[in-house]
């Protein structure tokens, strides 16, 4: 450890002669805290244990991952060059060939610690670059109960009921709203200071806020992290590369995450981001954007969630956004398209999928038992089934109903007692072809039994609620690959986000809409090499022409909403299709790439394209590629690294050190590859080889007809007309035309076969699950007793409550101690009126059993449950009861709690802070990814210094032999 002065191994603490020495010191490593002593030159370095996903554990996994790629991808260069082998691909960079391999190898290593632990790290506060400027905020219960109300409105009672499980558990949060970023470059902000009329100085961030009001490009940006990790800190400096490219401002939402708050709990809060930029409630520091000034942007999951919401405001006929940045999304969670299966190793998602060491967050089932129906798969129990690869119909017949209620009171005296319908066998199954042909058609109910009536033991209302109570769906059956084989029933949830009934909802699985027609102009991107490939190939292209891509009929026939789409929403949605040549999922997250180059630049274009132009003049024309003449673009955002060259002020903690790292760089690389890109477009567009519509009759025509507008190739109009644009783009950056539809793989599957739970999958997954099993298998077995331990704290801090005179709007009879004031000391003891839900709400509701509403055994329940209770109580409470100073007293000497302020909420919601300095791997990505570009920026400046010099050598050459020949 060169430079490094003392090290303790009980303490972890490191004493170092430099920064750079402590940095490099093999300690354990996890978020280190840096600080430097007042009164000498040495460097002191906190560790904390080494457990879960941090910065120290990342390293030491990472590094050897870093040093064989860099020999293998050296050898198979050699072998290219041997072999002649012209060909090119994206790992021919190593940059981007180490970066890939390092992204990978750290989302696999996530898989191996706890769900919790990689939300921990990824939801890490990370200080904003000294060039940006980012003003947190935090959208209110208003906003929050209005996105409410709409998805209230969206779902119905019947479907809120048997779908979602209620309408009040999702409702439900840690945070007293949705924490949110405003994120735009410093030098785009106005000058001058705002002040109140009062003439009172404006707070520092609604100052930044209202300063970066004239920016009227606004981007609604959706992270995303598989529904259940990731942050606005992991995604940060991307959205900052978005504000300067666009030359306006995003807005950032730190949505809440599954499997605490699996769906719809996530696409409640970007609805109400949505609904806080456009109605701003009282008291926020904007004005309202309209929503023809912002667009919807996302990666990933979170590009899913936008995709979704667009449908929930179109189907509530609410005003959609300009246009939507789908990057990657993932719209599939059946996983029934083949890509899913043929692109593992080419993608940076893990070859099993998400699966995680045991915690007492997750999984639900922490030891199986493989012979009883804990089973995470086993072969079909029920028969008749529903259809093999659907999920079991969530909305029960009468018969359904009554014959489960007549079982389920057989079984259990206990009414609502959960007995899993793996116990009601029935030993008449066959195989799939066999059940194929006794069930019913789609989108029927697969219950034979007949029609039977609750017992009579009381009136019709109750029986029915009764009945209710008890049903539940038969376990969902997995599309085999023989007719022969008997289908697999899932017993376990495969996906963090949703049941594994759920996954085939439209809201959950946006590829199985009724219809994608109607929506704003959508810009939509994916990596070839990814595993998604096909459902965003197959998903863009039911947008642009939803009557050749219909939905399955089963989602018609059990979605009254669907069905209605589908005959209501037949317009082709404007969509840009482009699939990058040898990238993986997220292409942008690999910012030095002359592919992600170009996608932030034609991400910004279409972005000022779709915001600076009104909806008439977009009907015609979404794409800037046709915009005539060209949109301008000035040289502003030219050779950022020298424009601040010499503005060595700000840092992360305020003041910038030389040697810190510079802005990414500004190359015009990214403008001529737009430019270039453009013109390539025009050539489609005038040979056919996009989709068009007969503007006249708003139908839509043949690839090969030229219904344009004459004028529309002229020099100063628009080409209008253009439905969709489909285009591949290579490794440097450079578009041409997608393959023909016959012969990409994605469209050639059937419609009813799309959201099928196929079999190759769900083996996988079951071979990572079984492996994970026999690995954790103690591990999972101390969680069992950490549940029961969280459980009794629950209780009793529940039962301390009642006697400190907690008392609930439900309660029938007086609190059995003096109730204490409503309006206690604290005003954040206070009942708050705009918190309409709380745990204690939700007795009649069916909560997902991951949800951390209806949970009491884990950590993050227990500090919901006493927030709500002692600090942030609900209107649905009478009483706020004071802690007793015994309590007090044992939550200081607990490290989970606190003596006077609420305990941390779920760090699927809440970010974590660094003790002290935090040096965060975050931030260690960014210095990287900026020493990358600073790296090619450098090599293509010498080559193009040595290419003038070779040439001005040649010139020199030529004039003096020529000089010599004529004397």
């Amino acid at each position: 450890m060169a430079g490094v002065r003392s090290y303790c191994p009980t303490t972890r603490i490191v004493v170092a002669r430099s920064l750079d020495a402590a940095v490099a010191a093999p300690f354990d490593l996890f978020l280190p805290s840096i600080h430097r002593h007042e009164s000498s030159s040495h460097v002191l370095v906190q560790v904390a244990p080494a457990m879960g996903v941090n910065t120290g554990s990342a390293a030491v996994h990472i590094a050897p991952v870093a040093i064989k790629t860099f020999f293998k991808h050296t050898k198979r260069k050699g072998q290219k060059f041997k072999d002649g082998d012209t060909t090119d691909e994206a790992t021919d960079d190593i940059l981007f060939d180490e970066a890939f391999h390092i992204v990978k190898a750290f989302i696999d290593m996530g898989t191996h610690n706890t769900v919790e632990s990689l939300q921990s790290f990824t939801n890490t506060h990370v200080p904003a670059p000294y060039w940006s400027c980012v003003a947190p905020v935090q959208i209110p219960f208003t906003s929050c109960n209005k996105a409410a109300d709409a998805l209230i409105d969206w779902f119905g009672p019947e479907d809120l009921k048997m779908v979602v499980g209620g309408e009040r558990w999702w409702q439900i949060r840690g945070l007293d709203g949705i924490e949110s970023e405003w994120i735009t470059e410093k030098e785009y902000l106005r000058d001058g200071q705002p002040e109140q009329s009062s003439g009172k100085k404006v707070p520092e961030v609604e100052a930044n806020i209202q300063r970066m009001g004239h920016l009227e490009c606004v981007m609604l940006y959706v992270h995303g992290g598989a529904y259940f990790w990731g942050s606005i800190n992991t995604h940060r400096y991307q959205l900052i590369r978005y504000a300067r490219k666009m030359k306006g401002r995003v807005f950032a939402v730190n949505y809440r995450k599954a499997p605490q708050y699996p769906w719809p709990c996530p696409l409640q809060d970007v609805l109400a981001a949505y609904f806080y930029l456009t109605s701003p409630p009282p008291g926020a520091p904007h004005k309202a954007v309209p929503p023809s000034k912002l667009v919807f942007a996302g990666d990933s999951a979170g590009a899913g969630l936008c995709l979704s919401v667009l449908t929930v405001l179109r189907d509530l006929g609410l005003p959609q956004p300009a246009g939507a940045v789908l990057i990657s999304p993932w719209v599939d969670l059946t996983h029934s398209f083949p890509s899913v299966m043929k692109n593992t190793a080419t993608d940076i998602i893990p070859p099993h999928g998400f699966i995680h060491k045991p915690s007492a967050l997750w999984p639900v089932d922490t030891l199986p038992d493989h012979e009883g129906s804990r089973a995470r798969a086993l072969p079909t129990r029920t028969n008749p089934p529903p259809r093999p690869g659907h999920a079991d119909t969530l909305r029960p017949s009468d018969a359904r109903r009554a014959d489960q209620f007549e079982q389920r009171a057989e079984q259990s005296q206990e009414k609502g007692r959960s007995v899993h319908t793996a116990e009601l066998r029935d030993p008449n199954v066959g195989s799939q072809e066999e059940m194929l042909s006794q069930a019913p058609s789609e989108g029927e109910d697969d219950g034979s039994a007949p029609a039977k009536s609750p017992p009579e033991d009381g009136d019709d209302n109750s029986n029915e609620d009764a009945a209710l109570d008890f049903w539940e769906p038969k376990p969902p059956k997995v599309f085999m690959e023989s007719p022969n084989a008997k289908p697999l029933e899932l017993h376990s949830q495969i996906q963090l986000y949703a049941t594994t009934e759920q996954l085939t909802h439209p809201l959950v699985s946006p590829v199985v809409q009724g219809s994608l027609g109607n929506l704003c102009p959508l810009y939509i991107i994916a990596g070839d090499g990814e595993v998604l490939r096909d459902e965003i190939i197959y998903t863009a292209h039911k947008a642009a022409s939803p009557h050749e891509y219909p939905a399955r009929d089963g989602v018609l026939k059990q979605g009254r909403r669907q069905k209605e789409n589908a005959e209501k929403f037949q317009k082709p949605t404007k969509v840009h299709l482009q699939v990058y040549d040898g990238m993986p999922h997220v292409l942008t997250v690999f910012t030095f790439t002359d592919s992600a180059k170009y996608a932030y630049r034609a991400i910004a274009e279409f972005v000022k394209h779709v915001t600076q132009h009104d909806p008439h003049h977009l009907e015609r024309n979404p794409f800037p590629e046709f915009h005539l003449p060209p949109a301008d673009i000035d040289d502003a955002d030219l050779d950022e690294t020298k424009r601040r060259k010499g503005d060595r002020k700000s840092s992360m903690m305020g003041l910038r050190r030389p040697g810190m790292p510079s802005p990414p760089g500004g190359s015009r690389s990214d403008v001529k590859l737009w430019r270039e890109n453009e013109e390539t477009a025009k050539d489609e567009e005038h040979k056919d080889e996009v989709v068009k519509l007969d503007l006249e009759s708003d139908s839509r025509t043949a690839s090969g007809s030229n219904t344009s507008n004459p004028s529309g190739k002229s020099s100063d109009h628009d080409i209008p007309g253009v439905t969709m644009l489909r285009e591949r783009v290579d490794v440097f950056g450079h578009v041409r035309t997608l393959e023909p539809k016959e012969k990409l793989e994605a469209l050639q599957i059937p419609s009813g076969e799309i959201g099928l739970i196929k079999e190759a999958p769900v083996k996988r997954w079951l071979t990572g699950q079984e492996l994970w099993d026999k690995k954790f298998k103690r591990t999972a077995m101390k969680v069992a007793m950490k549940r029961k331990h969280y459980e009794d704290k629950a209780a009793r801090l529940l039962e301390n409550a009642r006697q400190q005179g907690l008392q609930l709007n439900r309660d029938s009879h007086p609190a059995p101690t003096r109730r204490q004031s409503t309006a206690s000391h604290n005003s954040i003891h206070d009942l708050q009126h705009e918190r309409r839900w709380g745990p204690f709400d939700i007795d009649d509701e069916q909560p997902p059993p991951s949800a951390i509403a209806g949970r009491r055994d884990t950590r993050e329940a227990v500090a919901l449950i006493k927030k709500i209770v002692y600090h942030s109580a609900p209107t649905t409470h009478k009483t706020v009861p004071k802690m007793k100073t015994s309590d007090a007293i044992r939550a200081a000497f607990d490290p989970e709690d606190h003596p006077t302020k609420p305990p941390k909420q779920s760090v699927s919601e809440e970010q974590t802070y660094a003790r002290m300095f935090p040096f965060h791997g975050l931030q260690m990505w960014q210095s990287l990814v900026s020493y990358f570009m600073r790296r090619s920026t450098k090599k293509a400046a010498a080559g193009k210094h040595q290419a003038a010099e070779k040439l001005r050598t040649t010139s020199d050459k030529i004039h003096e032999k020529t000089s010599s020949s004529s004397s």
